[in-house]
């Protein structure tokens, strides 16, 4: 990928902006609108303007992506306040997220029958993770209740993070099934190290960072273009630096996230948009990711297209990931609606596409990974149109029905 192949990237940018909201009144996101954009225009089959899609840098940027999403969102997220709806997210990743890895497990070995069960566990593990960039339509919406925005957002920041350990172990036990490698006998122990790790430098980064920006505002050594510079590189240190000692990089930019959001001066951040410049960059890199992914997957998802795929994607949406939700729920004191508006939003998004990409980067393009990888961008693809479609009218729904219960309220004058 070349300079002059980003031209039509840029005026597609430059478009957007334009007319995002306008778009997104008609339920017309981003996402949607790139994904389509860089499969008519940049696929290298029938694309006016093909890029050649490199998947090592494609797999980079896509990480650096996601990592800024999930930094810009737990900076946002009240850590304080977050006690009070922890258990909500705590059942979605502690019940719900094995479950839903074992119910798409299973859906695999039934569906995509051809698969060797150990690429069947690569695509439920790889599609069991939900998407922070994909939710924000959903998280931002103020008639959606915060507990299940808070549950969403937190869910989306850390489910990434727990399934990459087994989608590592699924990509190694392929390897040698494919003949393209052994094992590494890392085990729980160093799935464990890695989080471990993903933890301790994200929230240590996250301390140094909102401790840094939040003496240097009180004294008035940096402006607040400054401060916006040091809360972004805050995000890009903690991935990069857990990427480095070989943690969890996706653990690390949330955690520390969400140790930055709690230590810096809350007024302060809100007052000053200190996370402004890692949600605009997260936001651009995302919208390039996903041209990337129309212009270099989506044609696979063509290709390889059948019933199993396409009827395992929309298994996967629904069934696969509802019931583990209504099954971690019990006790909860959610009422029905909410259980299944928790149930229906789970798009998969970017970290889907990151363990895409990094299948085929370190698989290579045989016939049984390209099934597993089509499944996986298929769903993804789906997930895109279906979710983007449905995130305005459930969102106006909880805000119509909250509406009806003021005007129907008895007056206490009366």
């Amino acid at each position: 990928m070349n300079i002059e192949s980003l031209a039509p990237l840029a005026v597609l940018v430059l478009g957007w902006a334009f007319v995002s909201g306008a778009l997104q009144r008609q339920e017309i996101t981003g996402p949607f609108v790139f994904v389509t954009a860089g499969a008519l225009l940049a696929n290298d089959a029938w694309g006016p303007f093909p890029i050649a899609v490199e998947t090592a840098s494609v797999h980079a940027l896509a990480e650096i992506a996601l990592a800024l999403v999930l930094f810009s969102d737990a900076v946002r997220i009240d850590l304080r306040g977050l006690r009070r709806h922890a258990a909500l997210p705590a059942r979605l990743l502690l019940v719900g997220l094995p479950v839903t890895m074992a119910l798409g497990f299973g859906a695999a070995l039934l569906l995509l029958s051809d698969l060797p069960w150990e690429l069947a566990l690569l695509v439920a593990a790889a599609l069991a993770p939900t998407d922070a960039a994909l939710s924000s339509q959903v998280v931002g919406d103020k008639r959606v209740p915060g507990r299940l925005r808070v549950a969403l957002n937190v869910e989306s920041g850390l489910n990434d993070g727990m399934a990459t350990p087994v989608v590592a172990l699924a990509i190694a036990l392929a390897a040698t099934v494919l003949g393209l490698g052994t094992v590494e006998r890392a085990g729980i122990g160093g799935a464990l190290l890695e989080l471990g790790l993903g933890l301790a430098v994200g929230g240590g980064f996250g301390l140094i960072g909102a401790w840094g920006v939040t003496v240097s505002s009180r004294r008035g050594w940096a402006d607040a273009d400054a401060l916006r510079i040091a809360t972004f590189a805050t995000g890009v240190g903690a991935f990069t630096l857990a990427t480095a000692a070989g943690g969890n990089a996706f653990i690390a930019a949330f955690v520390g996230g969400l140790v930055f959001g709690l230590v810096a001066d809350r007024a302060q951040c809100d007052d000053q948009n200190l996370s402004a410049l890692s949600e605009l960059g997260g936001e651009l890199m995302t919208l390039v990711v996903w041209f990337l992914f129309g212009a270099a997957l989506i044609p696979l998802v063509i290709e390889y297209a059948s019933l199993a795929i396409v009827g395992y994607a929309l298994l996967s949406l629904t069934v696969v990931r509802i019931v583990p939700v209504v099954l971690s729920m019990p006790g909860s004191g959610l009422p029905w609606r909410d259980v299944l508006f928790l149930g229906w939003f789970g798009p998969r998004g970017l970290a889907s596409v990151v363990f895409a990409l990094l299948t085929v980067e370190s698989l290579g393009e045989s016939e049984a990974v390209s099934v597993a990888v089509a499944t996986i961008a298929t769903t993804v693809a789906c997930s895109v149109v279906l979710h983007g479609l449905t995130a305005g009218p459930a969102a106006a729904r909880y805000g119509m029905e909250d509406d009806m219960v003021v005007r129907g309220r008895p007056s206490r004058l009366g």
